[in-house]
């Protein structure tokens, strides 16, 4: 006869199944896991001072993640991010140079970073051309056009009306915690509950499916790579206010890490999933890696081996699930 623990027993393991079938779930507890271990081979992992250069330093990858899985949800793909965040930074950066008021100055910045979004949402929606190309042709060109603009030379000495954005702290935490963490939940928020971003899901399930019906396709395109630049553009002023200075190189590989964080949370490069909550996550996980890999003495060189191993896994691993379902299918 089955007693009543049996049957409680059998709920809470079909409960933890369904739980371990969504990504997020599967993150906290790898990263609870990894958290556990790095305690134990080093007492300063769980240091406050730790802790908040984890996340100090996640604040401009997390940022930018959560455009780039709203983008990889919609089927598109930027890898000119980090030059739009170099962009974003050096402009603001010779505006409040040339006088300009810091309020005005960081608009002009982030109406630059919408410049570089339109002009990539408009070549991929409207003229065709193949996503991975436009994007690296545009990291490309606005890599040059830094170099010519700023004559290859960072933007120094930035007022500190500028500077408190990225060097000012709230409860002993610098304020690009909070701002990432704020657009965290509304990212969040958007993708699972507004009309118009679950859009996304839609185009980057079927696109034709979603243009028959009705779904301006071409605008949510369009729209989603301006986001994607915008929000590059704020983690460009985040850390040139940061580090109070405007640099032509910052933002080398930014990309790559980026979307290494994206996939790692669950989003696929054949569109349709994704959560920005998953992003979060996946780029939360790889900044503990980078910190645990410092704290052990790793050598740089090995960090990045160790990055771009992460990535193949992930991108294999999306593949292969990929497969299994077309296959359940």
């Amino acid at each position: 006869m089955i007693n009543d623990k049996t049957i409680e027993g059998k709920k809470f393991f079909q409960v933890l199944k369904r739980l371990a079938a969504y990504r997020e779930f599967a993150l906290i507890i790898l990263l609870v896991v990894f958290g556990a271990i790095m305690s134990f081979l080093s007492p300063v992992f769980l240091s406050i001072r730790n802790m908040d250069a984890i996340f100090l330093g996640l604040s401009t990858e997390a940022t930018i993640a959560i455009g780039m899985v709203i983008l990889l949800v919609s089927g598109g793909l930027d890898l000119s991010v980090g030059s739009t965040l170099a962009f974003t930074g050096v402009v603001t950066g010779l505006s409040l140079s040339a006088g300009i008021p810091t309020p005005l100055a960081i608009l002009i910045g982030l109406v630059a970073a919408l410049g570089v979004g339109l002009a990539n949402g408009f070549l991929v929606a409207k003229m065709k051309i193949n996503l991975f190309i436009t994007t690296l042709g545009m990291m490309i060109s606005i890599r040059g056009l830094l170099l010519v603009i700023a004559k290859g030379r960072a933007v120094l000495n930035l007022p500190e009306s500028f500077t408190v954005i990225g060097q000012g702290k709230l409860m002993s935490l610098q304020y690009p915690i909070f701002v990432m963490i704020g657009l965290v939940i509304i990212g969040d928020i958007l993708m699972r509950n507004s009309r118009f971003f679950r859009q996304c899901y839609y185009i980057g399930g079927n696109e034709k499916a979603a243009r028959l019906s009705g779904v301006n396709v071409d605008f949510v395109k369009i729209f989603v790579y301006c986001v994607v630049a915008v929000l590059a553009g704020i983690a460009g002023l985040l850390i040139t206010a940061r580090f109070g200075s405007a640099s032509v190189t910052v933002g080398g590989g930014l990309e790559l890490r980026v979307i290494t964080a994206t996939i790692i949370g669950g989003a696929s490069l054949s569109g349709g999933e994704g959560s920005v909550l998953g992003a979060f996550l996946g780029a939360l996980f790889m900044g503990v890696l980078a910190n645990s890999l410092n704290l052990l003495g790793m050598d740089i060189y090995w960090q990045n081996l160790v990055t771009g191993l992460i990535l193949i896994a992930a991108v294999v691993f999306d593949v292969i699930s990929e497969r299994r379902k077309e296959r359940q299918e």
